[in-house]
């Protein structure tokens, strides 16, 4: 049985996608690779550290002996500084010995965009368009791009940080909410159709159905912003609106610049609401409910657990 590595294995989706795949294939044949190996479940065979910004010679002996890799895409939405520390790391894996990269991408740019107005999702289709490149010149090697649904738990920063403990009436966004909107779905049935993903290929390669092709796993339902806004509201049990403002007000917002550090980040994430207003992110696939074997958690539902939590 082919062995499968998942890289950076320390984050959530990784997390979730390990979880739901030592349910499905033997656990010794699973590998995990991360920039501090010792903070992995105990219960982990074989621990590897590797970090993105580590040499191509350093990630390819992370990633020797590892058939099948989950590449779960660097933590940053700036374009280029993403693109250069993915590439690498791609052609690392495929120098390796790699077979099968299954790489997470973002659901911007539905359903198979090559172009984005999402700096956030820049890297991706680089990234998308470097899997192709290798695959041409090696037809051994193949590859999905999993086009993963804008997280439920991710709302707050499409919503200026609204924080559910500590709630504001008016949410401050470059947009005004109106159609279209996202594609919400839920994190944790992210990591394990993805992991059911992997699984496919491994129980017999030669006869997966998703080689060298983006696979999209969305939310069952397109949420505009307004309708997110008064889904949180209904949770909190408080008013909650949207007032739209210019990206130069945005920018400046106190909450915004702690978390981006200074405005031309903020600016660069704010190309996302470009995105959205275009419908980039308002797809609707079954492809979740199709490997799930159910129908997906709403984001509503999401929401009132996370209030209740």
């Amino acid at each position: 049985m082919p062995t499968v590595g998942i890289f950076p294995a320390s984050g959530a989706l990784a997390s979730s996608t390990y979880n739901h795949l030592v349910n499905r294939i033997p656990k010794d044949n699973i590998i995990l690779v991360s920039r501090y190996p010792e903070k992995l479940p105990d219960d982990v065979l074989d621990r590897r550290r590797a970090a993105y910004e580590d040499t191509p010679e350093e990630l390819e002996a992370a990633f020797a002996n590892i058939d099948v890799l989950f590449l779960v895409s660097y933590p940053s939405h700036v374009h280029e500084f993403r693109t250069e520390v993915q590439l690498p790391a791609i052609s690392a894996a495929h120098k390796a010995g790699v077979k099968h990269i299954f790489y997470s991408s973002l659901a911007f740019a539905l359903p198979e965009n090559t172009t984005t107005k999402a700096e956030v999702m820049g890297a991706h289709l680089d990234s998308e368009e470097h899997l192709r490149s290798l695959s041409s010149m090696d037809p051994s090697f193949t590859w999905t791009s999993v086009r993963e649904g804008l997280y439920h738990e991710s709302y707050p920063i499409y919503t200026s940080f609204f924080d559910i403990r500590n709630p504001v009436e008016e949410i401050l966004i470059p947009h005004d909410g109106s159609p279209p909107g996202i594609s919400w779905a839920n994190r944790d049935e992210l990591g394990e159709a993805t992991a059911i993903l992997i699984a496919q290929y491994v129980k017999d390669p030669s006869t997966y159905t998703h080689k060298n092709e983006v696979v999209k796993l969305t939310g069952p339902t397109e949420w505009s912003l307004a309708d997110t806004v008064k889904t949180l509201s209904a949770a909190i049990g408080k008013p909650v609106r949207i007032r739209q403002i210019s990206v130069d007000e945005y920018v400046a917002l106190p909450q915004v610049l702690s978390y981006f550090g200074f405005e031309e980040r903020a600016r660069t994430w704010a190309t996302a609401w470009d995105a959205i207003r275009a419908g980039e992110a308002a797809y609707v696939s079954n492809t979740l409910e199709e490997l799930l074997g159910r129908k997906p958690e709403p984001f509503d539902v999401t929401i009132q657990k996370l209030v209740g939590l």
